[in-house]
């Protein structure tokens, strides 16, 4: 051991005795610290899978000591320090994120523990068990042992139905037949509580609409027998209700498509497909509101039925609230068969909205200036759930600071019409049945964008798409664009753009490529609903594939050059990626989270195309990337934007066609609505094929991606605040880069702590 290392470990040792010190004088004189129990069992020889037995039964010791981390109780120390008169802000939020009260031995009531185990065991069909507890005293802790002695179990000899009236006995009889109550299998509580539970489901399925499981009890009878074995019979209690014996047919079903429970006014009925539409005037169409509800008259009570029914119509996305109520029609009730009147109330959202969004932007580039949103809604436009949304946005930017660029300005305007269909619109029929968790919608999207920046260019584009998306069940997301369409048109460039572009070949044919036509497929996997589960995933694939069917009726307007389809050069490509993440949910009440997510995309070029037109390229950097490095401001590769002579500061070349990331970040609660993080982020672009006008006086590409690319991810590392009200989140994020692949080898770690880059966005960055 040198000598550096016996000077650690002598701190340590000494910062360990210090903090012991520290617990150890706010420990009154006559108590000890509680550090835990174990527990000691000896089962007889027939008793199996000993271990799990243990598992289980350590679930129900209490109290639960403090927590120890490294042989220390933070949360304990933190929670003396907070005892002090002043305890000071530090040590206040401190306690609050992780603090705990002491544990103590007086605190263990070993007795009721020992009851609960003996209970416990009972529980399991070990009965006449036996419990005893001691203590092992330190000089400031104390531990509790508790002795179990388990005998053999009491395990099934048979099990069988009691008499029932009909028609249940039947049904539950049905129901059993695949019940895991078979011979040899031991006592269990448990497992009788989740046969009563599982029964109940299963004739609820079945019509059965005023069942409770309550209304089951399992009896066990051991006069037969004497060695620990018993007939196991399952009966209804006494005086259940006759209702709750016969299983519900719906025998009317009722929608009110415009519910309000201020309006009185007398509605009128129409018949459509079997079901009442009522409604004082035509709010929704019935041949489309019909698709989504699957309750149907003659058919007996579902509660999933009913479930699926609510979950459809609330995707519509033109109601507020979905209220089912069921009404017994007492009149009908016979000895086998009850009936009910299903009543649909769905209450409309507000049919007109406007929604104004104003951004303070500010861009890689040094340009900076405002940005002004417009979105009106209208809901159920054509009266089947139709949804038009109108977009108008108009940005303007300029650029500060010194140098040639200094003063250049941007505006852009563009407007977007988008409409919704909550059905599936197709030149061929689609059976709606086949999509049992939902209905897909159709998306309609039109739009237009003007670009003009001063001394460079005006860039038109246009872009259309035809699609549908629906969801599978609750967690997978499918959506499916075949016609996607994007038109770009540059003019009114200068001849100091010009230049820019006969240096850079690869940006004019990325610019070139005025027509892209093609599909896009996305596919969702979203654990995030799961808002209590400690362990969220979600992925996201997306293909993106142009120019294959454009290509047949391409032309050829001179030899060697590429092909053009109504005098428009088109692009031919196909580009896929994947992003994964990972949040772990830890904490008091799992408010703490360390979120993690992996990128990595690729596109291909080929056919009528070389390169990938430019607005799909790949770029790194910005608030939802690698924050210590601005928006499209890293790479692509090694390329050093500053270093090159022939830039022009404008950040056209700092993008590729193939992306890979990495983020790591620790969330953590502040204040009320205030939330902090700690985060790292890694992350580049390259190109597949290098770009000569990058090539580097001695041959190498500093773009092109490589088996070196590790040593090319740009990283960085810094702390956000988070505004949080209600799920709507404002951002920040403060990062510094700590690796810069755009320096030499060898000067690229450095923490550049003074030249931190701060993000503002809406929403987490993942």
């Amino acid at each position: 051991m040198n000598l550096k290392t016996k000077y650690i470990t002598i701190i340590s040792i000494l910062g360990l005795l210090l903090y012991s010190c520290s617990i150890r004088k706010y420990i009154p004189e006559d108590e000890r610290l509680y550090t835990g129990a174990t527990i000691e069992i000896d089962a007889d020889s027939t008793v199996q899978n000993v271990q799990d037995l243990k598992n289980e039964l350590e679930t129900v010791l209490r109290p639960e000591p403090n927590t120890k981390f490294l042989s220390m109780r933070p949360g304990l120390y933190f929670y003396y320090k907070n005892q002090k008169e002043k305890p000071g802000f530090i040590n206040r939020w401190l306690y609050k994120q992780v603090g705990e009260k002491p544990v103590y031995q007086s605190d263990v009531e070993t007795f009721e523990v020992e009851e609960i185990l003996r209970n416990r065991l009972e529980n399991n069909g070990f009965f006449y068990s036996t419990a005893s507890s001691s203590f092992e005293e330190k000089e400031i802790e104390a531990s509790a042992t508790y002795n179990l002695t388990v005998p053999k179990p009491y395990t099934i000899a048979s099990f069988q139905l009691d008499s029932m009236p009909q028609p249940i006995e039947n049904d539950v009889q049905k129901v059993t037949d695949s019940s895991a109550f078979q011979k040899t299998k031991r006592f269990d509580l448990s497992n009788m509580k989740l046969e009563r539970q599982r029964i109940d489901s299963e004739l609820k399925k079945w019509g059965y609409y005023n069942l409770n499981p309550d209304f089951f009890i399992f009896e066990a009878d051991t006069n037969q027998y004497n060695n620990k074995r018993f007939d196991l019979f399952l009966r209804l209690k006494a005086e259940v209700p006759k209702k709750a014996l016969v299983p519900y047919v719906i025998k009317q079903v009722n929608i009110y498509p415009n519910h309000d429970l201020q309006d009185s006014t007398k509605a009128t009925a129409e018949r459509f497909n079997e079901k009442n539409y009522i409604q004082d005037s035509l709010f929704f169409k019935p041949k489309y509101l019909d698709k989504f509800i699957t309750l149907e008259e003659e058919e007996f009570y579902n509660p999933q039925t009913s479930k699926n029914t609510a979950r459809r119509l609330s995707s519509i996305g033109a109601y507020k609230y979905v209220n089912i109520q069921y009404k017994e029609i007492d009149s009908a009730l016979t000895d086998s068969l009850g009936a009910l009147e299903a009543n649909i109330f769905l209450s409309p959202l507000t049919k007109r909205a406007l929604r104004t969004e104003l951004q303070a932007v500010t861009k890689s580039n040094n340009f900076t200036g405002p940005n002004l949103a417009l979105t009106y809604s209208n809901r159920n436009l054509f009266k089947g759930g139709e949804t038009l949304n109108l977009s108008a946005n108009v940005g303007y930017e300029t650029q500060f600071g010194s140098g040639e660029n200094a003063g250049l300005s941007s505006l852009e305007v563009g407007l977007k019409g988008e409409l919704i269909f909550p059905r599936v619109i197709s030149p061929f029929k689609i059976n709606d049945d086949f999509f049992e968790y939902s209905i897909p919608k159709t998306k309609t999207s039109l739009g237009v964008t003007f670009l003009n920046r001063s001394k460079l260019y005006s860039l038109l584009s246009g872009n259309a798409l035809f699609g549908y998306v629906w969801n599978a069940n609750r967690y997978i997301t499918y959506e499916l664009n075949p016609i996607s369409v994007n038109y770009t048109s540059l003019s009114n460039t200068t001849e100091e753009f010009q230049e820019i572009l006969d240096d850079n070949p690869f940006l004019q044919r990325s610019f070139d490529q005025q027509f892209i036509s093609g599909l896009t497929f996305s596919f969702t996997y979203n654990g995030m609903v799961d808002a209590k589960d400690p362990n969220q995933f979600y992925v996201n694939s997306t293909l993106d594939v142009a120019g294959n069917s454009i290509s047949l009726f391409g032309q050829e307007k001179n030899a060697g050059e590429p092909k053009e389809f109504l005098g428009l050069e088109y692009a031919q490509y196909a580009k896929a990626d994947i992003d994964a993440r990972f949040h772990l949910n830890f904490g008091k009440n799992r408010e703490q989270t360390i979120a993690t997510r992996l990128f990595a995309g690729y596109g291909l070029a080929y056919g009528n195309s070389d390169v990938i037109p430019f607005v799909k390229q790949y770029f790194s950097g910005g608030p939802y990337s690698v924050r210590a490095f601005r928006i499209r401001s890293l790479g692509p590769g090694t390329y050093d934007e500053d270093a090159d002579p022939d830039s022009d500061g404008t950040f056209f070349d700092q993008t590729g066609n193939i992306r890979l990331e990495a983020n790591i970040e620790y969330r953590f609660p502040i204040f009320s609505f205030f939330k902090g993080a700690v985060f790292a982020d890694a992350g580049n672009v390259w190109n597949s094929v290098a770009n000569p006008t990058f090539e580097e006086q001695d041959g190498t590409a500093p773009d092109k991606f490589t088996s070196n690319f590790i040593n090319e991810l740009g990283m960085g590392t810094g702390f956000g605040l988070r505004v949080d009200v209600q799920g709507f989140v404002i951002r920040f994020d403060l990062a510094a880069p700590f690796h810069d692949p755009s320096l030499p080898e060898g000067q690229r770690w450095e923490f550049k702590a003074d030249e931190p880059v701060l993000n503002f966005a809406i929403g987490y960055s993942f």
